[in-house]
């Protein structure tokens, strides 16, 4: 089984309602869909990102370029080698952002075409450890809503059978975010697992100030509160909380992850399955934190992450996130536990609704 091609489709997937964080506005998400097609007619999916469809065409090309020089031709199970050679092409380029994301996209979808070829979910392939994995509503609790939307969005994620949520938090005044908390918290009750995320507004001082105050509702985790680049600094608040620090989701490859490990910035990583650089990276690096025992929780790509979240021993959460539902047939299923139920179909178990897709003008 050879890879005879790769297509690609360019798409911009509007969000319901425009949302804000501390550091984003975000009304769209323009992704670059990935077909790669095999000998024996298998057809692999993955895709890659980018907020409101930024330079989507500039991941378009380097997928297009990645795809002709070290994937079109070659055996669709030559993942390892296909990636290192991708690797080592981009040592000029560089090994972040466009370059990263192009071959996440790429790897995903040549695991997606392994899968399907065997008949066999990606999840069994490399060794399965669950079959449900917990999860946290993430699409909604905006810095943008009131306080009364947030607690009537809260209260609809647990009657839909949520058992965990994740607030946004960043206002210019501490007292207002412990304000917001205070009231989800309320509204949903103790038992309602709670994660708050700062979206790397913060500097460190500030951040332990509000670490300190938001300790009283118990809250599972403390998200990127310093920019990702600080780590010293997330070290600091780590140090000073006793509210677990959660951060990873903007590094690249095992080296980003090395290093929050190395400067003990973190509690729980959260790698991102685009800037992993796709499911053979993203494994080495649950790998390498296994090894320090530390636990990961994966960062949005919901449906492509739950063959991970499968097979990694040591990923406690995946974030479920609706934003790129509309691409696929197959539907999320949560379980009555507030698990999300890890899919037994072939390869990743999603597949483009290539529909839907064309309606929206791809």
């Amino acid at each position: 089984m050879h890879i005879e091609r790769v297509d690609t489709r360019v798409v911009d997937v509007s969000l319901p309602t425009p949302i804000g964080t501390a550091i984003h506005s975000i009304t769209s998400v323009g992704c670059v869909l990935v077909d790669v097609r095999t000998s024996d007619g298998a057809v692999g999916q993955g895709y890659c990102f980018t907020i409101n469809g930024e330079r989507i065409d500039a991941f378009e090309a380097m997928v297009r370029g990645l795809a002709d020089a070290h994937v079109v031709g070659r055996g669709a199970t030559e993942t390892s080698g296909m990636w290192a050679a991708a690797w080592s092409a981009l040592n000029p380029t560089g090994h972040k952002g466009v370059t990263i994301g192009a071959m996440s996209a790429l790897d995903v979808a040549c695991w997606d075409a392994v899968g399907k070829n065997l008949d066999m979910p990606l999840h069994r392939l490399w060794g399965s450890c669950r079959v449900t994995i917990p999860t946290y509503a993430s699409s909604g609790l905006w810095l943008t809503q009131s306080i009364d939307e947030l607690v009537e969005e809260a209260q609809s994620f647990v009657d839909r059978g949520f058992r965990a949520m994740k607030i946004r938090l960043g206002s210019p005044k501490p007292v207002d975010d412990v304000a917001r908390v205070q009231a989800v918290r309320e509204a949903i009750g103790p038992d309602i697992a709670l994660h708050a995320d700062a979206n790397q507004k913060f500097d460190p001082k500030t951040a332990i100030r509000l670490g300190r105050l938001l300790e009283p509702f118990d809250l599972v985790w403390f998200e990127e509160p310093v920019v990702t680049h600080d780590r010293v600094g997330s070290a600091d608040v780590r140090a000073a909380l006793d509210v677990p620090i959660a951060t990873g989701e903007t590094e690249y490859t095992r080296y980003g992850i090395r290093d929050l490990v190395e400067a003990r910035a973190a509690d729980l990583l959260m790698p991102d399955l685009q800037r992993m650089g796709g499911y053979s990276e993203f494994r080495v690096a649950a790998a390498y934190a296994a090894t320090h025992d530390i636990a990961i929780s994966t960062h949005i790509f919901t449906e492509h992450s739950l063959a991970l979240a499968g097979a990694v021993p040591g990923c406690v959460s995946v974030e479920h996130m609706d934003w790129f539902a509309p691409l696929f047939v197959e539907e999320l299923e949560l379980t009555q536990h507030g698990h999300l139920a890890i899919p037994d179909r072939p390869g990743a178990g999603f597949t483009f609704d290539d529909a839907r897709i064309a309606s929206m003008g791809c």
